[in-house]
C-alpha cells in the first residue's frame, strides 16, 4: 500500500546527479510528498544521489534525493526519486502548490477553452495566486 497520495503533473524540473556536472531538464511525472517521478532519456543506477530543482518561484523548490527505481517506458526511463533530506513542511507546501497549479489548469480549459502545459499554468499561477500562499 502506499504511503503518500501521487499528483501527476508536468511541471518542468532540473535534475543532476551527483557525480556527473551535466544538467539535465525534464518534466515531473508525479510528486507526492515523499518524492516525485519524472522520464529521462537515460537510464539512472537505483541507489544514485540525484539533486532536484523545480523553478517554479522563489524560492526554488531543491531537493537532494536517490533514485529509488529506473524503469524502461516507451524508448525512455521512468525514474522515481524519494526526498532525503528536505523537511516534511516543505515537501507538504511544495505538493500543494502543483496540485493548485493542476487545479488551475483544468480550471482554464473548462472555462476558457485553453489548453496549458503544466510550465504554461505553472507560470500564469504563479502571477496569479502566488503571493497569497504561504511559504
Amino acid at each position: 500500500m502506499r504511503q503518500f497520495i501521487r499528483h501527476p503533473t508536468d511541471i518542468p524540473l532540473e535534475f543532476q546527479l551527483e557525480d556527473i556536472i551535466a544538467q539535465h531538464k525534464d518534466y515531473l511525472n508525479d510528486i507526492s510528498e515523499g518524492g516525485l517521478s519524472f522520464q529521462s532519456n537515460k537510464y539512472i543506477e537505483t541507489g544514485a544521489i540525484i539533486n532536484i530543482r523545480i523553478p517554479l518561484r522563489n524560492p526554488v523548490f531543491e531537493a537532494k534525493g536517490i533514485v529509488a527505481w529506473c524503469r524502461e517506458s516507451s524508448g525512455r526511463y521512468d525514474v522515481g526519486v524519494y526526498f532525503q533530506d528536505v523537511s516534511s513542511e516543505h515537501r507538504l507546501r511544495m505538493v500543494e502548490q502543483v496540485c493548485h497549479i493542476e487545479h488551475y489548469k483544468k480550471e482554464i480549459l473548462e472555462n476558457e477553452g485553453r489548453e496549458l502545459s503544466g510550465e504554461e499554468a505553472a507560470v500564469e499561477w504563479i502571477k496569479k495566486y502566488a503571493k497569497d500562499f504561504p511559504r
